[in-house]
């Protein structure tokens, strides 16, 4: 993904988050050896997602050379969506990413998560970020 790219995804989880009290990050990574949820749930803990106030964090998770997505949700939001939710969000990012739009399909995955945390977890008056908006790294 290009800097442009990484700055939009930010952008995009600024703007949903502007709306709810829940924590949104995406993690790229190049190529892991162990299961992708596996993998993905340890970089949630790494990342202190699991720490936000109302429990309602959620990682998108890329394994870039392997073209493989996983959605992790904390509690307070994973007790709530809908059963295959988190699938839907993998199969809109995964096809943006086939026809080569990683950056949109990213971006697609964001609002998608956006809305469901609104849905569930609406802005609170005293609500802070707690987590960065960033785009994070390892091993790329």
């Amino acid at each position: 993904m290009t800097g442009a790219e990484r700055k939009a995804v930010a952008d995009a989880i600024g703007a949903a988050e502007r709306r709810t009290s829940g924590e949104i990050r995406v993690h790229l990574e190049d190529h892991i050896d162990e299961e992708i949820l596996e993998h993905a749930a340890f970089i949630f803990g790494e990342l202190g997602m699991h720490r936000t106030r109302d429990r309602n964090g959620v990682l998108i998770y890329v394994c870039v050379a392997d073209r493989k997505v996983a959605v992790i949700g904390d509690k307070g939001i994973n007790d709530v969506v809908p059963a295959g939710f988190w699938n839907d969000v993998i199969a809109r990012s995964v096809a943006h990413f086939a026809a080569g739009r990683p950056g949109q399909g990213l971006c697609d995955a964001v609002t998608m998560v956006g809305e469901k945390l609104v849905q569930f977890h609406p802005l609170k008056s005293d609500d802070r970020n707690e987590l960065s908006n960033e785009v994070s790294i390892g091993g790329l």
